[in-house]
C-alpha cells in the first residue's frame, strides 16, 4: 500500500515538472518568435557599426507588421545556408532602384528591388557578402530588426546610421530623372 502512495507521489511530481517545463517552453518559443532574441554577430561585414562578437537585440515586432524600413540592420536567413543567420542593412525595399556595382567598379548598374524582397548589404562594402553577390531576399527571410546593441557596454545603445554614404534610389526618384 506504501509502495503505491509513493508511486502516485512520485508520478503526480513527474507529470507536474513535465507540465511546468512545457508551460514555460512554450512561453520561451513564443518570446522568441514574436517578441525578439539575443544575436552574437560574427564576422566583418557590419564594421564598424557592429564588429565581431557584438551582441544585439533583434525585435521580432517589425518584421511581423511589415514594418522594415530602409536602413534598419536586420537578422535574415542566409539564402545559401538555413541554418546561419545574417546581419545586415536594408538598402531596397521592393520597387526600390538599386545599385548593384562594388564601390570600385568603374561603371555602375542598377536593378529593381522585385514584390516580396529587399536589398541587404553589409556597412562594410568591401568586406561583405550580400546582395550584391546572391541578388535580392524575400521578405519572408528576415528573423528580426536590430534595435538594440547590448555588448560590449561601452557602446551599448541604439545603433547608427550606416556610415557609408550610398545614394539609395527609389523608383519614383528614377522616374523623374
Amino acid at each position: 500500500m506504501f509502495e503505491v502512495e509513493m508511486f502516485r507521489r512520485v508520478l503526480g511530481k513527474t507529470f507536474g515538472f513535465v507540465g511546468y517545463t512545457i508551460q514555460y517552453g512554450c512561453i520561451a518559443h513564443c518570446a522568441f518568435e514574436y517578441i525578439g532574441e539575443l544575436v552574437v554577430c560574427s564576422g566583418p561585414s557590419m564594421e564598424p557599426t557592429i564588429v565581431n562578437e557584438d551582441i544585439v537585440f533583434s525585435e521580432r515586432m517589425s518584421r511581423h507588421l511589415c514594418k522594415i524600413q530602409k536602413g534598419d540592420i536586420v537578422i535574415a536567413k542566409s539564402p545559401f545556408d538555413p541554418n546561419m543567420n545574417i546581419c545586415k542593412r536594408v538598402i531596397g525595399l521592393e520597387g526600390d532602384k538599386v545599385c548593384t556595382s562594388s564601390p570600385s567598379d568603374l561603371f555602375k548598374t542598377h536593378t529593381y528591388v522585385p514584390k516580396g524582397h529587399v536589398w541587404l548589404e553589409g556597412d562594410n562594402l568591401r568586406n561583405s557578402t550580400d546582395s550584391r553577390n546572391y541578388g535580392p531576399i524575400p521578405y519572408a527571410l528576415i528573423r528580426g530588426r536590430v534595435c538594440l546593441k547590448l555588448w560590449p557596454p561601452h557602446s551599448f545603445g541604439t545603433l547608427s546610421e550606416s556610415p557609408t554614404e550610398r545614394i539609395i534610389k527609389t523608383q519614383s526618384d528614377s522616374d523623374s530623372d
